[in-house]
């Protein structure tokens, strides 16, 4: 027994006196760091890993990282002392036993028990706190990403701007996670140095499949039917003058054949097609229809065609719902619905004429654009309009700053971003949209086309209407 303890002694005893050096002691910190955060996130991780894009990266790649890069120091650290000490003659031939009168070992238990404590007390807070940080929109549009300032505004003025970004860019699942940083390495090193393109192109082309993201709250079967929807449209004369536009949307959906969903995702229904990079052309259309017939459909550009300068995938969700996160709205549909929800007050004369003269002038900034467009307002009313605005010059003032707000919702010159720089491809109306398959231009080789009739995707109830009839049968519930 006493022959163990001497030899346990006989090696134990250099490490505990070779480590106290600063190489060694730096990769204690970091092994017991990465040991201490891990045990934190281990309950974390077997409950949340399913469902948690960043904490996957967190849990398997960054702790044990910092757990081994720690180890790795510590060996160096005592191969550098002894390499030393032995050179300059001074390592010692008698070195003291391993037990608690040895002040050397005293210092390393000593300190290694105080690196524990500390991590154990702030390590799991903090450890949680940047894994939470890391997952949310502040995170993705302010701080390391301030290039997409454009993107985060949208987000925020979007029908999905309380969902954090990674939920729809990057998902769960760790191969996801791990190409999505892989991506971040990139788009970090094109910030650094400015080579970064403005505007950032759209689409997105590794976009993960919208089944994965979007599907997990949207059910691509759920049985729409009919739905009313209503435009409010304002003239730009004096009185602004307010009409309605009234369609039925035939959704359809569910096992329905008919209707926009139940063309394009009814069970068994595959939409494969070619286009050009930004989406925008789309020249060969393969439609597989439920029962599982094939059939192929291409404008006469098709045949003369490169076929690989055109991608092809497999229609998704966002080729249709293109901006669901990230909202530019067009200009002129913009202002009708600021003129109908009250933001700008359409008493007052040719409101809407010269909303759309200033939001369309040019603006080399941000900054100027501030102070550019509220003036311009409030001069048009000084000078056209003396009387009415020296009466309600807070209502001009409050419709310049509406104006301002419009323009910084949807207008980033710093980026080279400006009205329909990003096209919604929802309709056809501001786009091509639906009419980039729907034309009558796309035929198959026994000469059907792909239908550009209006009525299989909605229905016509009132066209700029002042008070359309089918609205007010409605509203009477006739």
């Amino acid at each position: 027994m006493t022959n163990r303890v001497e030899s346990s002694q006989g090696w134990i005893s250099p490490l505990i006196y070779l480590s106290n050096n600063w190489i060694s002691l730096a990769g204690v910190v970091l092994t017991t760091t990465g040991g201490v955060c891990w045990l934190f996130l281990l309950p974390v991780q077997f409950g949340e890993a399913a469902s948690h894009p960043y904490l996957g990266l967190l849990f398997y790649l960054a702790l044990p990282g910092i757990f081994f890069s720690g180890l790795c120091l510590i060996p160096p650290g005592i191969l550098i002392r002894r390499r030393r000490e032995r050179r300059r003659g001074s390592y010692p031939s008698d070195l003291p036993p391993v037990n608690w009168q040895n002040p050397a070992f005293r210092r390393v238990v000593t300190f290694i028990a105080l690196a524990t404590v500390v991590n154990v007390l702030i390590g799991g807070q903090f450890t949680y706190a940047s894994v939470e940080y890391m997952d949310s929109v502040s995170f993705c549009g302010q701080a390391c990403h301030s290039v997409m300032k454009p993107e985060f505004i949208g987000h925020q003025n979007s029908v999905h701007s309380s969902i954090n970004c990674t939920e729809c860019h990057v998902g769960s699942g760790a191969s996801w996670v791990l190409r999505a940083k892989l991506a971040g390495v990139r788009q970090l090193a094109a910030f650094t140095l400015d080579t970064y393109s403005r505007p950032i192109p759209a689409p997105v082309h590794d976009l993960r499949p919208a089944r994965d993201t979007c599907g997990t709250c949207h059910w691509s079967g759920k049985p729409v039917g009919d739905r009313l929807k209503v435009f409010d449209k304002f003239a730009p004369d004096e009185t602004n003058t307010r009409s309605k536009t009234a369609l039925l949307m035939r959704v359809g959906g569910g096992r329905m054949a008919t209707g926009i969903h139940g063309s394009h995702l009814r069970e068994g229904v595959q939409i494969t097609y070619a286009s050009n990079p930004s989406r925008q052309v789309i020249p060969w259309v393969r439609y597989v229809d439920a029962s599982g017939q094939a059939t192929e459909y291409a404008t006469e550009e098709w045949s003369s065609s490169d076929p690989s300068a055109f991608e092809t995938r497999a229609m998704d969700c966002i080729d249709c719902h293109n901006r669901p996160a990230h909202t530019f709205e067009p200009l002129e549909k913009v202002l009708d619905e600021a003129l109908a929800d009250g933001r700008l007050d359409p008493s007052l004369p040719f409101l809407k004429q010269q909303g759309l003269e200033i939001l369309r002038r040019e603006y080399e900034t941000t900054m100027r654009a501030e102070t550019d467009i509220p003036q311009a307002l409030a001069a048009y009313y000084e000078s056209e309009h003396a009387a009415l605005f020296a009466a309600r010059r807070e209502a001009v003032e409050q419709a310049g700053r509406a104006l301002l707000d419009i323009h910084s919702r949807n207008v980033f010159p710093e980026m080279k971003i400006n009205w329909g720089t990003y096209p919604n491809h929802i309709g056809h109306t501001e786009s091509p949209g639906c009419f980039r398959c729907h034309d009558d231009l796309h035929t198959s080789a026994e000469g059907k086309a792909i239908s550009q009739d209006c009525s299989s995707c909605h229905e016509l109830l009132a066209i700029e209407e002042s008070n359309p009839e089918v609205l007010r049968q409605l509203a009477m519930g006739e």
